[in-house]
């Protein structure tokens, strides 16, 4: 495989291609297919990922400052990623698996996260507005002063995740699971966790 012409941009066909470990950093790879490509320790920092097919293995790469707007991660496997200042807008990560990656202080707004697996994954300061979290499961996730305002978290599991300092104004929550959850300081308002603190008090 010719790395150098893949980080040109000059191939895009790279469907199931064995990747792992490889450096893309900086690849101009908008519009590529990756499918079922394995990208195992890679490092993508900085690379161009606009409207990419990435539903493929990206456990542990490097994915910091890379551009994801509008890219196709469903079902990827993301465990252990690093996608510090990663640009994520309108891309989706349904059913993604993203255990123990982090996304510290990324903007989240609006992501389709239905259904991943999020379990562990450092989401301290993201923000994550009108996001579609239905069914993800963020047991022991760092939602530290995470803003979920409006973000629908129906079926979602927040089992011993830190949600200190967090703003849930006004998310959906039918039927989420909080057990062992930390919400100190957190603003629910406009929630069911609202309606409960003030039936309490």
């Amino acid at each position: 495989m010719d790395l150098e012409a893949i980080r040109q941009g000059k191939i895009k066909d790279l469907r199931n291609a064995e990747l792992s470990g490889a450096d893309l950093s900086g690849a101009h790879l908008a519009q590529a297919d990756l499918q079922g490509a394995n990208l195992m320790g890679a490092n993508l920092s900085g690379a161009d990922l606009r409207g990419a097919q990435l539903r493929a293995n990206l456990r542990g790469a490097d994915l910091t400052g890379a551009i994801l707007s509008g890219a196709d991660c469903r079902n990827a496997d993301l465990r252990g990623a690093i996608l510090v200042d990663a640009n994520l807008r309108d891309a989706s990560f349904a059913g993604a698996f993203l255990a123990g990656s982090v996304c510290s202080q990324l903007d989240l707004s609006g992501i389709d996260l239905r259904g991943a697996d999020l379990r562990g994954t450092l989401l301290n300061r993201a923000i994550l507005q009108g996001a579609e979290l239905t069914s993800a499961n963020l047991s022991g996730a760092d939602l530290s002063s995470a803003d979920l305002e409006e973000a629908i978290l129906n079926g979602a599991i927040f089992c011993g995740s830190n949600l200190t300092g967090s703003n849930l104004l006004c998310a959906t929550m039918e039927q989420t699971q909080w057990l062992g959850a930390r919400l100190e300081g957190a603003c629910v308002e406009g929630t069911p966790l609202g309606e409960r603190r003030m039936s309490e008090g």
